[in-house]
């Protein structure tokens, strides 16, 4: 039996020898060169079963290259990997019809189940190329990380382009819920039509039927015009229902037969309206909670939670708060506010608070240091202050009985679960705190684990006594960095 040829195209020499080691041993026959042009004429003669391709190479770009091998060889998996690890090069890379794509630095065993997926993918699923985004789209969405939370998230919103699924999105408050709705909208089939966001928590309970789907002259007290509904202003294009979790139950049995039959009536409207917008919702809250709890409709639940995507709160992401800081720099900039840099210990500084106010937190501050601060540089003196004078007082610490011995964990976990509870009293938020203190215990758990055995997760899901999917899927979840990668 005649092995499957892969086609590697990649101009880092280090790369295309990694691959080629790692796919031989997999069972695969590879070709590799550094040149786009190359690759082309192996395609041309009928060479390769799938092709992975980096997008910058010396002679032509690997996305300007899939729309010409997908019109010669439709069949043709083709994986993109990039260093440029952005929204749009994953949405740019899925339109013209790749298999998938992966962010640089990559893990080789991810590789290789891609691989493995797009050889078994029935011919007819392979990804059609869809109507490119319009130019420019990403420069007016800041969805902006490098982090492997948020690669997986651009990948998430890449395939879902060319569909109408309903998406669920969870995170906390500030961390981008609106932005990652807006990107979906924009890089979808929808883009042409408009944008419609409500906001639950913020209409009273009396009000929200009639917000959604619309009221008839005469429906009610008051009611001296025909007001057009939230569906009806979204026909054609995407409703994004934030924080759905504090939607009430009669609206929620409303909304429940809208997303089962495919239409509604106004309030005091007879004829039956036909919704044409796709459904996004966002909440910060544990619906399944809720839904235990008996204050959210499980069946609802299920019609929302199509395509389930967790935000990670920006603690989880450190890696990222550098190139956000300098894009909201950028845009105070742009705005007329004075230019002004960020020193090396200002930004470790920056790294390493917890942002219990998330994207939205950082923001607001880099905002604010752009138009008060004097200096062009802000220094760790400055912001250390600034963070100081405007973060939320932690409640004090309980004494802990000393018995001179040093601190086990479980004192240490019980002074920061006091810290916990008095940012989530202050914050309002329910239902967060066992997910936030075991994914915060987790975290540098799994991150040490790995440290440990120098990046080998056999090894580390050992020692942790998990099984290695698990690890692999914990890893995803936490956004945590792999020391062992290509690239």
């Amino acid at each position: 039996m005649t092995l499957p040829t892969v086609l590697i195209a990649d101009d880092d020499r280090s790369i295309r020898t990694v691959l080629t080691q790692a796919l031989g041993r997999a069972g695969y026959q590879v070709r590799a060169t550094s040149a786009a042009a190359t690759l082309w004429r192996w395609i041309e003669e009928g060479e390769g079963d799938a092709v992975i391709t980096d997008v910058i190479m010396p002679d032509e770009n690997g996305l300007d290259l899939i729309p010409r091998i997908r019109r010669i060889r439709p069949d043709l998996p083709i994986i993109v990997m990039s260093a440029q690890s952005t929204l749009t090069t994953a949405v740019q890379a899925t339109q013209r019809g790749a298999f998938d794509y992966l962010p640089k630095p990559f893990d080789l065993t991810d590789l290789l189940a891609v691989v493995d997926r797009a050889l078994k993918q029935p011919l007819q699923q392979l990804n059609a190329p869809a109507k490119a985004a319009e130019p420019g789209v990403d420069e007016a969405l800041p969805l902006i990380g490098r982090s492997p939370a948020m690669q997986e998230i651009y990948r998430v919103i890449a395939r879902l382009t060319t569909t109408d699924l309903t998406v669920m999105i969870n995170g906390e408050s500030g961390a981008g819920k609106e932005l990652v709705a807006r990107a979906l909208h924009d890089y979808g089939r929808r883009r042409a039509g408009p944008f419609v966001a409500i906001n639950m928590a913020a209409i009273p309970r009396e009000l929200i039927e009639s917000e959604l789907f619309g009221h008839e002259r005469g429906a009610f007290t008051g009611a001296t015009n025909r007001h057009v509904g939230r569906f009806e202003q979204a026909a054609g294009g995407t409703l994004f229902l934030d924080e759905i979790g504090d939607m009430p139950p009669e609206a929620q049995t409303r909304l429940l037969r809208v997303l089962q039959e495919g239409e509604y009536t106004s309030v005091g409207g007879r004829q039956p309206i036909r919704a044409n917008a796709r459904i996004i919702a966002a909440t910060h809250r544990d619906l399944r909670a809720l839904i235990r709890a008996g204050q959210f409709r499980e069946d609802l639940f299920y019609r929302l939670n199509v395509v389930p995507i967790r935000l990670p709160p920006l603690r989880e992401r450190p890696d990222d708060i550098p190139v956000l800081a300098q894009h909201f720099l950028n845009k105070a900039q742009s705005e007329g506010l004075p230019a002004k840099t960020i020193d090396p210990a200002a930004m470790a500084l920056l790294s390493a608070y917890r942002w219990p106010g998330n994207v939205r937190e950082l923001e607001n501050l880099i905002r604010r240091l752009a138009a008060l601060v004097p200096q062009p540089v802000i220094t760790e003196t400055i912001l250390a202050q600034e963070l100081a004078d405007y973060s939320v007082a932690e409640a004090p610490v309980p004494p802990i009985a000393s018995n001179d011995e040093p601190d086990n964990l479980a004192s240490v976990v019980e002074r920061h679960i006091t810290r916990l509870l008095a940012s989530i009293r202050e914050s309002g938020e329910e239902g967060v705190l066992y997910e936030r203190a075991l994914a915060e215990l987790e975290r540098p758990l799994i991150r040490m684990t790995l440290a440990e055995t120098r990046g080998n997760q056999i090894r580390a899901a050992a020692l942790l006594g998990l099984n290695r999917n698990t690890l692999r899927k914990k890893i995803r979840e936490h956004g945590i960095g792999v020391q062992r990668r290509v690239g």
